[in-house]
């Protein structure tokens, strides 16, 4: 069986290549341009192509059996994923993983959830068998936060103190392999969710416990995230990001006991945790300090 994978080459599509290999799948990842070796496993494919392309597409599913499509938040996100699945139901594939998002339903007014919303209906519409994942918020998200955590001692993302759904992005890798390589999972859409909610003032104490340093938690002053945005990121992409973050706040972004325990079902063990995240990252952070004076002969 071969797989091709679009966002092969990124945090999230790189691990869902990992977990095809592991369960033997052949791998064939879609990059706009040759990827650097050390990017992809050894015995990967790799096609050329762009997402806005249809021939290059078409090219790409050739020979394959699956797809696991994943889309960028971009603000052509959406016309990119229906041109991926046109081209995978016109090739008759057997099976197409798609990566949403949590509660997408309940987030019309955000722009890059209302674009996987409509991309789950057209699923939902034609004949080709679909798994649908619907992850929370990245854990490894955080992983950007090295600077403002162990440098001005603040955890500045907007999750509010309510508790939100967040989840591991190697648990959503295995998950996908998981709905691509066994049977059983057509029609289905997951929740992929961690085993506890998150929460802002939590999350600082965490990390003023791992890092051994106060860390406070900025709040939820939205207009003043999406300016501090802008100045990374495109002013589009500060504010779609800024409505999903006030989103969470409006409506909620809470799992369920219900939702974990499926989660569960689904890898066939627990979740894994924001807290095992925050404690083997921290633990790298510290490390690279420690080994940074040591080379510096502090």
């Amino acid at each position: 069986m071969k797989v091709l994978v679009t966002g092969g080459t990124g945090n999230v599509g790189g691990a869902v290549v990992t977990q095809l290999l592991k369960r033997g799948a052949q791998v064939r990842v879609l990059a706009r341009k040759q990827p650097d070796a050390a990017k992809l496993p050894a015995g990967v494919e790799v096609a050329i192509g762009d997402l806005l392309d249809p021939v290059s597409v078409a090219k790409a599913l050739d020979g394959v059996d699956k797809l696991f499509l994943l889309n960028a938040v971009v603000t052509d996100e959406l016309t990119q994923a229906l041109i991926a699945y046109g081209m995978a139901k016109r090739a008759g594939l057997k099976h197409v993983t798609y990566l949403s998002v949590f509660k997408v339903e309940q987030f019309r007014d955000v722009p890059h959830f209302a674009s996987k919303l409509a991309v789950e209906s057209a699923l939902r519409e034609f004949g080709v068998p679909y798994t649908i994942l619907r992850p929370g918020y990245f854990i490894q998200n955080d992983e950007n936060l090295k600077n403002a955590l162990t440098g001005a001692g603040i955890y500045p993302m907007p999750i509010g103190e309510a508790g939100i759904a967040a989840v591991d992005t190697r648990d959503i890798a295995e998950a996908a392999a998981i709905s691509l390589t066994e049977e059983g999972h057509d029609g289905q859409t997951y929740d992929l969710v961690g085993p506890t909610l998150i929460n802002g003032p939590e999350n600082a104490a965490l990390w003023s416990r791992l890092l051994g340093k106060e860390i406070k938690y900025t709040g939820h002053n939205f207009d003043q995230w999406e300016q501090q945005m802008r100045k990374n990121a495109p002013s589009w992409s500060a504010y779609d990001l800024r409505m999903m973050f006030q989103g969470y706040f409006d409506r909620g972004f809470a799992s369920t006991e219900s939702e974990v325990a499926r989660m569960t079902r689904l890898l066939g063990r627990a979740p894994r945790s924001y807290e095992a995240f925050a404690t083997e990252t921290s633990k790298q952070w510290l490390a690279q300090g420690m080994n940074t004076l040591v080379a510096s002969g502090k």
